[in-house]
């Protein structure tokens, strides 16, 4: 069983400072985006631990995830002498925590890295779990490794500075980590304000602890993905295909909204193959309905839709496989639906959330 270093920190500098004192780095470097190199490196650039750091500064959005910026990051590595005892510190939102992920995990066959998640999506999803990639060929994270970090320091402080779209899109797995684990769980993230002015911090700490506290569990019994941490696929098999087809529009949209759309479709799928609660499905729906604009697509994009699905990495044997809910709490992984069923939930998207 794998235990990860997670922390929700309330003195990011403080317990920084301490970590890295005892950790003995021989190189630190710190990765950030043109927006966190702005707005966030400037709250730790001043600990001793981190004054002799290299900051590397890589264009933000999930369009630059891709193997010529990962290349630029180790041609860095190298110049600045960085070993197998180096540090690369991953200051950013879940693409810089990818990225940076993937980068450090295939330096030298694996140097070690840190995650300061400044997003909801990244302190949520993308910072813990281990699972690090870049975009290739048009295809979400098609190349990547299992890397866990040494640690992930979670300062809730930084998602004040998000925008509603960001915070929505790291909220959207959040949704979906309250249905894989509880009534209860699901219930405080649908009847939670997300775009309440001002949010209420305490019990936004509350849920994202919840929310960390789900996916560890599951990474921790199932590190590489061999069977239940498929459950952290929960509206990804289609919200991955809304993602890739915002890509070859070149509109791209945030990946939590395409997850939350991609919700919809497998929450139709869970009430079809697995008899899932419509009630449940219904009030789910709704909140997303309120917070997330619709993802608009054709009849004529079906067929685009459903072969992106295909290349999804946990299908086998030819056959997509979702995962899909039986109830809150009870997940059926390796799911299949057929192509008509698929579309039909399509269908049910375009009907319910126009």
């Amino acid at each position: 069983m794998v235990k990860q270093h997670i922390t929700i920190v309330r003195d990011l500098t403080a317990e920084l400072q301490i970590f890295l004192a005892a950790a003995g780095y021989d190189r630190i470097f710190v990765l950030t985006d043109v927006h966190t190199r702005e707005k966030c490196y400037p709250r730790i650039r001043e600990i001793p631990a981190l004054k002799e750091a290299y900051p590397i500064t890589v264009q933000a959005g999930d369009m630059h995830k891709d193997l010529s910026q990962a290349v630029r990051i180790w041609e860095i590595l190298v110049r600045e002498g960085a070993s197998r005892n180096s540090l690369l510190m991953n200051l950013g939102g879940g693409m810089v925590s990818d990225l940076g992920g993937f980068a450090g995990a295939t330096f030298k066959r694996g140097i070690h890295t840190l995650n300061l998640p400044t997003t909801l999506m990244a302190a949520v999803d993308a910072a813990t779990g281990g699972k690090t990639g870049i975009n290739f060929c048009g295809l979400k994270n098609e190349i990547g490794a299992f890397h866990l970090p040494d640690a992930v320091l979670i300062d809730c402080t930084f998602l004040r500075t998000l925008d509603r779209d960001n915070f929505l899109s790291g909220y959207a797995e959040m949704i979906k980590h309250g249905l894989l684990d509880s009534i209860e769980n699901w219930r405080s993230v649908i009847t939670f304000e997300p775009c309440a002015d001002p949010l209420d911090m305490d019990a936004l700490s509350r849920l994202v602890a919840a929310s960390v506290a789900v996916k560890e569990r599951i990474v921790a019994e199932d590190p590489k993905e061999r069977g239940l941490r498929k459950a952290l696929n929960l509206g990804h098999t289609v919200g991955h295909a809304f993602e890739s087809l915002s890509f070859d529009r070149q509109r791209p949209v945030a990946h939590g909204h395409a997850v939350a759309a991609g919700l919809v479709c497998e929450l139709y799928l869970s009430h079809k193959c697995c008899d899932f609660s419509v009630d449940t499905m219904r009030q789910t729906i709704r909140f997303i309905r309120e917070y997330y604009p619709p993802f608009i697509f054709g009849c004529d994009e079906y067929e685009t839709l459903y072969e992106r699905m295909t290349h999804d990495k946990k299908n086998e044997n030819g056959q997509i496989l979702f995962t899909l809910l039986a109830g809150i709490g009870e997940v059926r992984i390796n799911s299949t639906a057929e192509k008509e069923t698929v579309f039909e939930s399509l269908d049910f998207y375009r009907e319910t959330c126009r």
